[in-house]
């Protein structure tokens, strides 16, 4: 939060599985369509969190399976667990936890649910400090929930039980939920004069539900919401108009939403074609997102190869421009677009992508600007990303576009790229 000089434009609050991450999209298409929206005009002025019931491990584990953006603030475990920055090992909130142990006694359930063989203890990796996570087969699920409701209260717990895809049950402290922590964040922001200007709320089962009682946000039940969410939207907010259910699925329900509610730009970079030969006026932020969704559609052989669309490559760089490689060589960029030139269609009928992630950028000087992002390169099942600083300036002849005039890579930390494997820029 701290990227922020004042109030973010937006906060877009999104579960994850089939709400931001589509499971039935193998090539990630929607994911991908945000991805390129969120980089080119929200990054450097909104807030992206992710709220997921999942551990911290087994989100760890969607993260290197799917190309989501790095989030700002991440609310795990249904609420229990906050964490704040970009790395994969993020900073906890101590004073949210602190809050939750409020008539909460972990041993306390342990010991009440044992009463009940319908109950089947989740994996240690689901289980956290405030949520403790069973599986329950549905027919059971009512006479579960109420019996196990009175016995915690006569224990003196004040909990919260929530049953969501119709097998999974989770016992959190009574403060917690996605709701909650969402409530607890805003005043938070509130507190440092820093609430977002809007906020848009997004999710598809029945723990999301508490996000969308949250007051003054926007709400989306994606189109492919499962049914027990949908009965509680038509039930309890049907009649709230800053709430809707989407007609379109996952990701793309998300990017419908933000055209409903007008929330700021809404056209995803990867639905306009011959993006590149329109770069007058660009943030440097979305120059990057642009030139890599030009790279990623040439090297699929998406694009003609036209002599026309060579030029172009080569007027983006500086004639005298450099880059360093991540192996640490350095090679003049003409050099690298000859390269890349010669490499039209070599990914074509293979699920090839790029994207780039946390893009912020600087003016170092009237005109020139220094952008920082990562690059993520997939190709088949192997992925590559790379931390990536750009110096780019003005043209002389024509200020309102930009020149890249020094290009710098280096392997990130935990990526699966190595000085040995291919990489082109």
């Amino acid at each position: 939060m701290d990227r922020l000089n004042g109030p973010a434009n937006l906060l877009i609050v999104s579960d994850l599985d089939f709400t931001m991450v589509d499971h039935d999209d193998p090539e990630n298409v929607a994911l991908l369509r945000f991805n390129a929206l969120w980089e080119a005009y929200y990054r450097h002025n909104s807030l992206l969190v992710h709220s997921t019931g999942r551990s911290p491990t087994i989100y760890r584990d969607l993260r290197k399976q799917k190309p989501l953006l790095t989030p700002d603030i991440t609310i795990m475990s249904v609420g229990t667990e906050i964490t704040y920055g970009e790395s994969m090992v993020p900073v906890p909130d101590e004073r949210w936890k602190r809050y939750l142990d409020h008539n909460w006694n972990r041993e306390t359930v342990m010991e009440e649910t044992a009463k009940f063989p319908e109950l089947t203890l989740q994996s240690e990796i689901e289980q956290g400090p405030h949520k403790v996570s069973f599986h329950l087969e549905k027919e059971n699920a009512s006479k579960v929930m109420q019996a196990l409701s009175k016995y915690l209260e006569k224990r003196g717990l004040d909990v919260k039980i929530i049953y969501s895809f119709g097998i999974a049950l989770d016992i959190l402290p009574q403060a917690a939920g996605k709701g909650q922590a969402l409530e607890y964040l805003l005043e938070k922001l509130k507190a440092g004069g820093l609430r977002p200007l809007n906020t848009l709320v997004c999710g598809d089962s029945e723990n999301d539900a508490e996000l969308f009682t949250v007051p003054e946000v926007y709400g989306v039940l994606v189109s492919n919401a499962q049914e027990k969410l949908v009965e509680w939207y038509a039930e309890n907010v049907r009649g709230n108009a800053q709430i809707i259910h989407a007609t379109e699925r996952c990701a793309d329900g998300i990017m419908q939403a933000i055209v409903k509610f007008s929330l700021g730009p809404n056209v995803s970079p990867r639905d306009i074609s011959d993006s590149m030969f329109k770069r007058k006026n660009l943030s440097p932020g979305h120059e990057v997102v642009m030139f890599y969704l030009f790279y990623e559609r040439w090297r699929r052989g998406e694009v003609e190869n036209s002599e026309q669309y060579i030029q172009m490559l080569r007027s983006i760089f500086h004639p005298t421009g450099k880059f360093v490689q991540p192996s640490g060589a350095d090679q003049p960029m003409h050099q690298t677009i000859d390269t890349l030139v010669n490499l039209f269609g070599d990914k074509r009928g293979i699920d090839f992508h790029v994207w780039v992630d946390r893009v912020s950028f600087v003016e170092v000087s009237l005109g020139s600007w220094l952008a920082k992002f990562d690059k993520w390169e997939s190709s088949g099942n192997v992925s590559q990303c790379c931390s990536t600083k750009v110096f780019m300036s003005s043209k002389v002849e024509s200020p309102d576009e930009l020149t890249w005039m020094h290009l710098h890579q280096t392997w990130s930390d935990g990526s699966e790229g190595k000085d040995d494997m291919p990489w082109i820029i």
